[in-house]
């Protein structure tokens, strides 16, 4: 019995999945446990609360949201480089690429470098339409 292993594409897609809910966090962050008429954050309404946020935690929480449109053509991108027999390592290296640009794409945008920001996007784009055709014969 032959068993299939996860990989190295796959695990990015994981990571990929958790950054979304890395940049909610970062967004959050110093405001959980503070009540509410601090500033705290309001779990009874978190999208609200989040809407109001400015500066650097409203750019995280749109990084969160960019990073969640992202997901579904990377996701999309790695299956398909699997199922038509991509070079693994090949799809791998681009995957981990586009894992390392999302990273540093939401490093950017928090720090409200927007057109580095921008430039560090397309390639990310770049790379998953690279990942897309890597398997293309």
């Amino acid at each position: 019995m032959q068993y299939a292993h996860f990989t190295v594409a796959y695990w990015c897609v994981l990571i990929a999945a958790v950054l979304p809910i890395a940049c909610a966090g970062l967004a959050k962050s110093g405001r959980i446990g503070l009540p509410r008429r601090e500033g705290g954050f309001d779990n009874v309404n978190p999208r609200d609360w989040l809407a109001r946020q400015t500066d650097w935690r409203a750019r995280a929480n749109a990084a969160q949201a960019n990073s969640f449109e992202a997901l579904p053509f990377f996701i999309g991108a790695v299956i398909i480089a699997h199922q038509l027999g991509a070079h693994q390592a090949r799809l791998d290296i681009l995957a981990f690429l586009f894992v390392v640009l999302r990273m540093l794409y939401i490093m950017m945008y928090v720090s409200g470098m927007g057109t580095a920001r921008s430039v560090v996007w397309c390639a990310g784009f770049a790379v998953n339409i690279g990942i897309l055709l890597v398997g293309y014969r």
